[in-house]
């Protein structure tokens, strides 16, 4: 009895090694096994162990990794967590933002275009630090300033959309639901934008604290857009026609038009022409 016992015991302590040994495989061999061709001969096939090289395997998951981001934008585990009286299931995730109406889906969209500075379709934390930087090669920013835009930057992609990572991307689908997001928070509604200052500091080369119609090209130029819609974009948006833009009007002009569902405010030209897509 007391030799089947120890029989028992030793097959379950064996059993928990393998099992122990099976876990911590890398991903890189779970990979590999995944990839490696097999050989057959006659009615019988397995695994070739030579399979492909540490190097080929390491370079064939790391493709794999930027396929898969590419084309989903970020993962789910990186995706930053919403507060609980939000819904996880199918389909409220499928109704996001259908309650806002095609116009301001459309300006989102459209920022969603200048903020994929390097145009891959795709908003990522290097496109912010693009961004940022169009802005500070202006030279008008101050060393304190430039350093403050920078840290804001930051703490708007990591309150908006988690880690700073080079495969946590932003579709056009997610920039919009995170926006709905923002508007039904009041918290993220108070902070979002708060970089809009200092476009405003970067644009005023001549420290009068306004910024005239020249500048507002500049403000297009380092948008990325052509500067020829930029006279008539402020024509609209400079209401009482003084041909110039205080810091309280330009910030109160960007954070209107992604707030406002109104197509007769001037605001709706703030970040140049619609987009059409």
């Amino acid at each position: 009895m007391a030799i089947s016992v120890l029989r028992i015991g030793w097959r379950a302590a064996a059993n928990l090694e393998k099992a122990a040994l099976f876990s911590c495989t890398s991903a890189t061999n779970q990979f590999k096994l995944m990839h490696t061709q097999p050989v057959c001969t006659n009615n019988v096939c397995y695994l070739d162990n030579r399979g492909p090289s540490h190097e080929e395997t390491v370079e064939r998951a790391t493709n794999a990794i930027r396929r898969y981001s590419k084309h989903h934008g970020r993962q789910e585990d990186r995706r930053q967590v919403r507060s609980d009286s939000d819904s996880d299931s199918e389909s409220d995730t499928e109704c996001k933002g259908i309650d806002r109406s095609d116009f301001w889906r459309r300006k989102m969209r459209t920022v969603h275009n200048i903020l994929d500075v390097d145009k891959d379709g795709l908003i990522s934390y290097n496109d912010f630090q693009l961004f940022a930087k169009r802005f500070i090669a202006l030279g008008h920013l101050d060393e304190q300033q430039a350093k403050e835009f920078v840290e804001i930057i930051q703490m708007t992609w990591e309150t908006q959309w988690g880690a700073i990572d080079p495969y946590n991307y932003v579709t056009m689908e997610q920039y919009l639901e995170d926006m709905n997001h923002v508007l039904n928070d009041k918290t993220l509604k108070k902070k979002a934008h708060r970089w809009l200052p200092y476009l405003f500091k970067a644009l005023d080369k001549d420290k009068t604290g306004f910024i005239s119609v020249k500048e507002f090209k500049l403000f297009f130029e380092c948008l990325g857009l052509n500067n020829e819609h930029a006279a008539v974009a402020f024509a609209v948006i400079d209401h009482n026609g003084d041909g110039k833009l205080s810091l309280k009007e330009f910030v109160k002009l960007g954070k209107d038009f992604f707030f406002t569902e109104d197509e007769k405010r001037p605001s709706k030209m703030f970040w140049g022409p619609l987009s059409n897509v």
